[in-house]
């Protein structure tokens, strides 16, 4: 944990915190704070800075708040994504929060188990810790916003537009594809859409339909990767080739 994010229910009416529970027990079991060391800490959806240590006995972690920097810019990337095993999921959300992605739709695909939409793991409690787990590792503070659509083809036709910006750039990684991926990628500052298809990779009619919304394909080149190692990949190589200085819009487009 390199940040402990703090809640609003968190903070006290003297502008203190309070933390309980799991933070609280990593302060004191891990961290061994003491009263007067300083910790780093984020609210959530907000600013970082540091958390002066005024208590930390068992259960209870109370800190002098401090919040002055902004969290890492964005990626300015979003991802569809074909709902992974279960336990594939469980390493892709916080791998995604982690890298800043900003909207996340877990949609069905042909290649797609259906007892995967029954996993506990889209619980939405169960979703959020994950995020959580992270924004603390990248020192981050804002959650994506994850989506679920039991239904790949409506989803495409009907709302596609709606949930992701009309002017990103959308990619569609897909084995039979041959330009790289710096031939089809967004330019400096400009959002990113990524649809990333399950382990068996998106069927012929998923892909021809994606490509008629705007998807451009692109290869992989000749290694085949699991989702859980596809998805960091191409997230870090798609936030690679957008970078420069230009500020990045919000995951709404505004």
């Amino acid at each position: 944990m390199n940040l402990l994010l703090l809640f609003d229910e968190d903070f006290l009416p003297d502008g203190t915190a309070r933390l309980t529970g799991r933070r609280a027990q990593h302060a004191r079991e891990v961290l061994r704070a003491e009263p007067g060391e300083s910790l780093r800490v984020g609210r959530l959806g907000g600013l970082t800075g540091s958390g002066e240590v005024l208590e930390n006995s068992p259960g209870v972690l109370h800190l002098r708040v401090s919040l002055t920097e902004p969290p890492p810019p964005r990626a300015g990337i979003d991802l569809l994504l074909a709902i992974p095993r279960p336990k594939a999921l469980k390493k892709v959300l916080p791998a995604v929060a982690s890298l800043g992605v900003d909207r996340i739709v877990l949609v069905n695909a042909a290649r797609v188990e259906k007892s995967y939409f029954d996993s506990k793991v889209l619980d939405g409690a169960f979703v959020r810790d994950l995020l959580l787990q992270g924004l603390e590792q990248a020192r981050d503070t804002r959650l994506p916003e994850v989506l679920v659509r039991e239904r790949f083809r409506p989803f495409v036709e009907d709302e596609l537009d709606s949930v992701f910006p009309t002017d990103a750039v959308r990619l569609l990684p897909h084995p039979p594809a041959t330009q790289p991926l710096r031939q089809v990628a967004a330019a400096p500052g400009q959002r990113s859409v990524l649809a990333i298809g399950p382990d068996g990779g998106w069927v012929s009619f998923e892909a021809q339909l994606l490509e008629s919304h705007g998807f451009r394909p692109f290869s992989l080149g000749p290694r085949i990767l699991r989702v859980e190692t596809a998805v960091p990949v191409l997230v870090g190589q798609v936030a690679l080739l957008g970078e420069d200085t230009a500020p990045r819009h919000d995951a709404g487009g505004t």
